[in-house]
Parts: C-alpha cells; sequence; structure tokens
C-alpha cells in the first residue's frame, strides 16, 4: 500500500509518498511561476504527472482552515482543488486533513512547529538510500502521508487508539470480538 501525501500551495506545493511500514518511496517540492490561474494549471498538470509515475493506493492532501488574508486562502483553496483533482481524475481516493490533525498525528502536538514536524518525520519514517535533508513543504507532505496512513490504512491516529468505523475496531480488536 502506498500513500501519497500532499501539502498544496499555489507558489510551491510538497509531495511525499510512503508505504504501510513506513518507507519513503519519494518527496519533495514542485515551485511554480507566473499568473495564479497558469500556477493552478501546472499544479493540475505535475500532480497528475506525480500520481502517474508513483502510482499511489490512496492520497492525503492538506486543507487551508484559516488565514488572515483572504484573496491568500482564496489562493490556497484553488491549489488544493487542482491537486485534488489531479488525485481523483487518476482514479486514486483523496482523504483531506487540517493542519492541526497532521501535526498531532506525527508529534503529538497539534501546535508544534514546523521544526517540530520535520524532525517527527525524519525520525518516524525510513528514508532508506534517499537523502532526506527535507524543506518544509516536503516534510509537511509526508506529514500528511503519514497521517492519513495512520488514519486510514491502520485506522488509528498514532499514539491513540482512535477508530474510523467498526471494521477497523475488530480488525485491530480480533480478541475481542465475541462470535456467535
Amino acid at each position: 500500500m502506498k500513500v501519497l501525501g500532499i501539502d498544496p500551495g499555489s507558489l510551491q506545493t510538497g509531495y511525499g509518498i510512503i508505504d504501510e511500514n513506513n518507507r519513503v518511496h519519494g518527496f519533495g517540492a514542485v515551485a511554480f511561476s507566473g499568473d495564479h490561474i497558469v500556477r493552478v494549471q501546472a499544479i493540475y498538470h505535475e500532480i497528475t504527472r506525480l500520481v502517474k509515475e508513483l502510482k499511489p493506493d490512496t492520497c492525503g492532501i492538506e486543507m487551508p482552515v484559516y488565514g488572515r488574508n483572504p484573496p491568500a486562502m482564496l489562493k490556497l483553496g484553488r491549489a488544493q482543488a487542482a491537486a485534488m483533482l489531479a488525485v481523483l481524475n487518476q482514479g486514486v481516493s483523496v482523504a483531506q486533513y487540517t493542519p492541526k490533525m497532521v501535526k498531532r498525528s506525527v508529534t503529538g502536538n497539534g501546535n508544534a512547529s514546523k521544526q517540530q514536524v520535520t524532525y517527527m518525520v525524519s525520525s518516524l519514517l525510513e528514508f532508506g538510500e534517499l537523502n532526506h535533508e527535507l524543506t518544509h513543504d516536503a516534510s509537511d507532505a509526508l506529514a500528511v502521508a503519514f497521517c492519513h496512513k495512520e488514519r486510514e490504512v491502520t485506522g488509528k491516529e498514532s499514539g491513540e487508539s482512535h477508530y474510523n468505523n467498526w471494521a477497523a475496531f475488530v480488525r485491530a480488536n480480533p480478541d475481542r470480538v465475541i462470535g456467535n
């Protein structure tokens, strides 16, 4: 199972892909320039290319939730929408996560700094032969992938007994299910 994480931005979008064993299969950030409309199109095309190349089974994406600058938030929303459409149009499911959910899944603290997230991503994930000097955008994307894996694939958030549905609870606790 390969999980793609995306940290959308209208100027730079981070991506990272991990498997169920926390092995990193790729990461990076793609910078965009030019008019905002052109950047939105470029995000769509670049994420489409990455999905075709990396072949994820599922995808988590960070969603913009607050900001003091409404035009900037609108641009972030457009970047997220372009990335989501690129993934969905390749037949891959997408789940959205707030920044606090992502930070909590990797650090245990929803208000963690970018430095704390980067440190924990480097500690939690196995980079193998990959050079793991991370930009914040790539680190955030790997954190989104880890969050999505923990919530959707394993059925719980790191360090917590959290289940998204009864099937996830039963899979994690077969000894607690009473047969007929």
